[in-house]
């Protein structure tokens, strides 16, 4: 498929996270709280879910710029198309929180944006750990093929739904570069916002290359695979 169809593809992809998982955090704030902490990081679980179901056979599904980096990092991407990949990722998420604005103008939450609870140097090493263990569960799921496949998109939904349980009250729980540059850019909510850079792209890259570590084949004495 070309490029171009693909990075749409993550465009869309991008989107509705950002339009989905943000637009609940604004309507939990706006309806005191109706959906509550599980409810938004339900949402934002189960938006990544459909996501990958209905884009993963077109564009791999990746909706996040640390993710795309992983792979490419890993050789399971071509670094020549991250670019145009990120660019998409970055312009879908934008739309995402333009579409919020449009429908809240007031921006309450700041759209959804990422704002840490706790100290830059903590909301970083959070962002980073929450990404490792997604990019720990992508790249199994997503690469090996002993995974169960048909199970991906459960198994990815289900852990960004398991972070944003733990994570969501310190820092967002963001992962992902895109969900969180979309809301800051329209809501001019820049708060620690590398920490939702350094840490998503670092965590991905440590997941990613643990998990090519536990599976590379050692070779045993006598020749054979361990």
């Amino acid at each position: 498929m070309a490029l171009w169809r693909r990075s749409l593809a993550e465009a869309i992809a991008a989107f509705a996270p950002v339009f989905a998982g943000c637009g609940a955090i604004v309507t939990d704030a706006q309806h005191a709280g109706a959906l509550g902490a599980v409810g938004v990081s339900l949402v934002f679980g189960l938006i990544i879910m459909v996501m990958i179901y209905a884009t993963g056979h077109l564009s791999g599904a990746h909706i996040n710029p640390a993710v795309t980096l992983a792979f490419t990092l890993t050789r399971h991407f071509p670094g020549r198309e991250a670019i145009a990949y990120i660019a998409a990722q970055l312009a879908g998420a934008t739309a995402g929180a333009l579409a919020l604005a449009a429908v809240w103008t007031s921006k309450p939450a700041h759209l959804g944006a990422t704002v840490p609870s706790v100290g830059a140097g903590s909301a970083f090493v959070y962002e980073l750990v929450l990404t490792a263990l997604l990019m720990f569960v992508i790249v199994a799921v997503a690469t090996d093929t002993r995974a169960v496949g048909a199970a991906a998109a459960v198994a990815i939904g289900g852990t960004v739904g398991l972070d944003a349980l733990f994570g969501g009250s310190v820092t967002g729980a963001s992962m992902n570069p895109a969900r969180s540059f979309g809301p800051a850019l329209v809501s001019g909510t820049w708060t620690d916002f590398w920490a939702y850079v350094a840490g998503p792209v670092l965590g991905a890259a440590f997941g990613a290359l643990a998990y090519q570590l536990i599976r590379t084949p050692t070779t045993a004495p006598g020749g054979e695979s361990a």
